[in-house]
């Protein structure tokens, strides 16, 4: 699998990231996550403007594979970013 970087832009209460979330973890993926919506304040809007650099429509998952960014939950895309 890969040893790219892993990070995954979600909201806690989206079924889409949760799905994102368990596919990850399925496939044994160490990934950093950050639930954008349980944040507060400063920090929140910062995240915000931290996503939007990666995907200007700032949806929700936004997953960085590498250097790819996929958004919204595409198994197959993200299985091939995985394995490149």
């Amino acid at each position: 699998m890969s040893d790219k970087p892993v990070k995954l832009y979600a909201l806690s209460t989206c079924i889409h990231c949760r799905h994102t979330k368990d596919f990850l973890n399925e496939c044994g993926v160490a990934y950093d996550c950050v639930d954008v919506d349980t944040l507060q304040g400063e920090e929140r809007q910062a995240m915000i403007e931290e996503v939007k650099r990666f995907n200007p429509n700032c949806t929700f998952p936004t997953i960085l594979i590498g250097d790819k960014v996929i958004v919204g939950f595409r198994k197959d895309e993200i299985q091939e970013a995985l394995n490149q």
